[in-house]
């Protein structure tokens, strides 16, 4: 430590002088003392004020820049160092020699910038904002055959990338074009790793999907897939989840999805078609996901139900009976409630007996597939009256909706198991589901979901509610006294925030229910004739004419 505390006064007075040779043998010495005691020598470099001497030192024309940058590197390992280099200002004169040509002061420069906003967002995002994202790709495009630099270069992508004001950058480069390049060019399993580690965090952009897209990387994922599907060593099976899972990622954007689905003709769409029977895990689940991007829009879901698709799809979940894999479970099934939105394919879709394989899954435990199990249901019955009407009298499954709707610790699947119990009654008008619902002890829960903060689902349960009251109100009674309905009717017709379609379809049930004697008196009771009065006045005609026919009831029968 003594030949340090002299190479640093040396330092001090050759700084002054610009000697360069004694400069370079007093950074030799620096660089050696830290080799041996990194944390040592950094905390004697700090306490002899060496640091705010070194931005003079970083002069791109000097033989020394390289050991000076490397120095600060070094130093800038410590975290307790990180902030007196900012301080000292290094980083303004470190930026300014990335536009090096020289390759080795490059390589110091990189990781001393990475080093001293290593795990800071904030001096990240200065590195950003001072321009440093176009210089990197730049670099990497001139220097892509030096690994170390192309490592450098790759590091500084994976942190910056992590910061959202990154992307916007990285969109405004050739940046895809330089990763999809590089990355053909790979062999090793760890240098593949390093790009793709720096690729998922882009691909979340949208614009970059799509420059990644053109660029051909999902060319390159699908030989990654085809290379490592049949491995067995843990690098394969790593690498074609990770190749598989960008391949998903990529079409979670509209433009790069189309662009693959090219009308349903797409080699790629087909590619990923083949994975959905494959017997890797993996690939089920990326086929699965992949077809529920697909399916985003009604033109892509109408050509997949037509081709075919819905059976592979049933095909995968057989399979994943037994095998109970949840997460190709959950994949699948959100494939099959997307391709079931269009109007035409529900029919195609029930005909198939996608209800049926749905229904398979009404015993799983697991909050994701139970969601998108109902989901799914919800989706096909969506004016499909003969289905809700199957469905809807089917004593388990009306259970089992039963049972979620009490679900408090998954609002999902509550509010799911809700809307279906709704649907049932809503689509199919029919007195036997009704019956079945009311058997089930289902009509508190819509009582309940009437009082939803979401106004769609208010409006479902007032109108299932209605049906109930038309269809069978003497069976319905009981249960309507035991959840106090009249309160509840009351309570919305009272809100001043609740929308006109709440008032319309609570008038009607008030309406229905007067035919209970004690659903009757509890009317009487809670004078609704003056909250009903006032809707008279409603700017909304349908209410306040609903409004004028339910006074006329209520005088009527009072």
């Amino acid at each position: 430590m003594d030949n340090l505390s002299e190479a640093l006064e040396k330092l001090k007075l050759a700084s002054t002088d610009s000697a360069t040779d004694s400069v370079e043998s007093c950074l030799d010495c620096l660089l050696k003392a830290l080799a041996s005691n990194n944390t040592e020598a950094s905390v004697k470099i700090q306490e002899m004020g060496i640091l705010p001497l070194l931005p003079t030192l970083l002069n791109p024309q000097s033989s020394c820049t390289p050991k000076v940058a490397n120095i600060i590197a070094e130093v800038a390992k410590n975290e307790f160092m990180r902030s007196p280099c900012v301080e000292a200002g290094l980083i303004p004169p470190l930026i300014q020699l990335l536009n090096s040509t020289d390759q080795e002061v490059l390589l110091q420069t990189g990781r001393a910038l990475g080093n001293i906003c290593y795990d800071s967002h904030s001096l990240q995002a200065q590195l950003i904002n001072m321009g440093v994202i176009p210089t990197l790709v730049k670099l990497l495009g001139i220097h892509s055959h030096n690994t170390a630099l192309t490592e450098m270069c790759l590091i500084a992508f994976g942190n910056l990338a992590e910061l959202e004001s990154s992307k916007e950058q990285f969109a405004s480069t050739n940046i895809a074009e330089e990763l999809v390049r590089l990355f053909q060019k790979q062999t090793e399993h760890e240098k593949k790793e390093m790009i793709f580690e720096v690729l998922a965090p882009l691909a979340e952009n949208d614009v970059i999907k799509l420059q990644l897209v053109e660029a051909g990387l999902v060319e390159c994922l699908l030989e990654v897939v085809a290379q490592t599907v049949d491995g067995e060593r843990e690098e394969d099976i790593a690498q074609l989840k990770t190749a598989s899972d960008l391949m998903v990622l990529l079409l979670l954007g509209d433009e790069s999805m189309q662009k693959l689905f090219e009308g349903g003709k797409g080699s790629v769409f087909q590619r990923v078609l083949s994975w959905i029977p494959s017997h890797n895990h993996q690939l089920q689940l990326a086929g699965a996901l992949a077809i529920a991007n697909f399916a985003r829009n009604d033109g892509n879901c109408i050509h997949m139900v037509d081709t075919g698709i819905v059976q592979k799809l049933l095909e995968l979940l057989d399979r994943h009976v037994e095998e109970g894999n949840v997460t190709v479970q959950h994949a699948a099934l959100s494939a099959l409630r997307n391709l079931a939105i269009p109007v035409v394919n529900k029919s195609k879709m029930l005909s198939a007996g996608v209800a049926d394989v749905v229904l398979k899954f009404l015993q799983s435990e697991m909050p994701p597939v139970q969601f998108k199990l109902l989901g799914t249901l919800r989706m096909l019955i969506d004016t499909q009256a003969e289905a809700a009407d199957q469905l809807g009298t089917n004593g388990k499954l009306v259970e089992r909706l039963v049972e979620w709707c009490e679900a408090k610790d998954h609002a999902g699947v509550m509010g799911e198991s809700n809307r279906l119990l709704s649907a049932l009654i809503r689509h199919s008008k029919s007195k036997e589901v009704v019956r079945t619902v009311i058997q089930g002890g289902g009509v508190k829960h819509l009582v309940t979901m009437a009082t939803s903060e979401h106004m769609i689902m208010q409006n479902e349960a007032l109108v299932a509610l209605g049906l109930i009251a038309a269809l069978d109100l003497v069976a319905a009674e009981k249960d309507f006294v035991g959840a106090n309905l009249v309160s509840v009717l009351h309570k919305l017709l009272s809100d001043e925030r609740s929308a006109p379609e709440i008032k319309y379809n609570s008038m009607i049930l008030i309406c229905a229910v007067m035919g209970s004697e004690p659903l009757h008196k509890e009317v009487q009771s809670l004078a609704f004739i003056d909250v009903v009065s006032k809707l008279r006045a409603h700017e909304n005609k349908t209410v306040s004419h609903q409004a004028s026919l339910t006074e006329q009831r209520l005088t009527a029968q009072s």
